[in-house]
């Protein structure tokens, strides 16, 4: 038997022109025009600007989260919409719990606004960062980040394949570190272009006030399991889910350990709906045995339900 799962990518796969290849289709400018009309933003506008606002933490967490629903949504009028699980890559955790209708997609575009504004306010602007450690093994990362930072933070925070590890914390701190991860080895080292260092304990005062701020948000219990980045678990009851939502913040992302996990659950197709191909990427090295495809075109619906065909065969 076929097991799918659907994954939702978050902020850093964004991109100009990121939905152009779907963009013919009403389901997605229906859903463009709804985030707009909630937000009082021209997300689509946004998709095609030249300018940098698509990159701006405030505007990146909502574009993407409405990106991910919209490109659900075609799933679901394509009858792919009965995933085993769901997951999403930090921000898309917001996408993998409007899909499993435990948040509509009204109150997600609230939330993931107030998170975005609650992250940027908790660093000043210029005094954090981020960068991706390529080639290193995530044991010798944390070791070098323990060494360096001193006073000031340095952690490992996104666990995103053998040999991918992000770091975040202190710019000054992080920008002094690169020379030691190049030094003990890893092939790149290189600065990320966010001005807010996710997943580390520099969010954790943004943590605190999304904890209170969720406790009048509405959720309803998942429909599908949701994978969630804090323990690379799932849960069934939603005091578990808001709390995760809110250690989330300044704690790792273990994506490798969640795409381990599904894999040892059977799971033989990994569909990633949202824009660009970066978890697809990122899943293909944790499990080379599965069928990859991200829904980038049109096309992808064919080679979904064609790979379902052959897989139950």
């Amino acid at each position: 038997m076929s097991k799918y799962i659907i994954t939702f990518p978050g902020q850093g796969s964004q991109s100009i022109g990121m939905m152009n290849s779907l963009a013919h289709i009403p389901i997605i400018q229906k859903t463009f025009t709804e985030a707009s009309e909630v937000l009082n933003k021209d997300f689509w506008a946004m998709t095609s600007s030249e300018n940098q606002e698509i990159n701006q933490t405030i505007n990146t967490q909502p574009l993407m989260l409405t990106a991910g629903v919209a490109t659900w949504r075609y799933l679901q009028e394509n009858n792919l919409d009965s995933p085993s699980f769901i997951a999403g890559h930090s921000l898309g955790e917001f996408t993998a719990l409007v899909a499993s209708d435990s948040l509509t997609f009204n109150d997600a575009l609230k939330v993931v606004t107030k998170r975005a504004e609650l992250m940027q306010n908790a660093v000043p602007e210029g005094e954090g960062a981020m960068a991706a450690i390529i080639g290193l093994e995530d044991q010798k990362v944390i070791g070098i980040c323990n060494e360096e930072q001193g006073n000031d933070t340095l952690e490992a925070v996104n666990f995103n394949s053998p040999g991918q590890v992000v770091i975040a914390g202190t710019k000054s701190i992080l920008d002094k570190s690169l020379q030691s991860f190049k030094d003990a080895g890893a092939k790149r080292a290189m600065l990320l272009p966010v001005s807010v260092p996710s997943h580390c304990k520099l969010m954790r005062p943004a943590s605190i006030l999304f904890d209170d701020y969720l406790k009048s948000i509405i959720f309803n219990l998942p429909k599908f399991p949701i994978i969630q980045n804090y323990e690379a678990l799932h849960y069934n009851e939603i005091d578990k889910i808001k709390s995760a939502l809110v250690s989330q913040i300044f704690n790792p992302v273990r994506w490798t350990e969640t795409i381990k996990l599904l894999s040892a659950e059977g799971i033989n197709l990994f569909i990633e709906a949202g824009p660009g191909k970066v978890l697809t990427g990122l899943n293909r090295r944790i499990n080379k045995e599965a069928s990859h495809v991200s829904v980038s075109n049109e096309e992808a619906i064919d080679e979904i339900l064609l790979k379902i065909k052959e897989l139950k065969q």
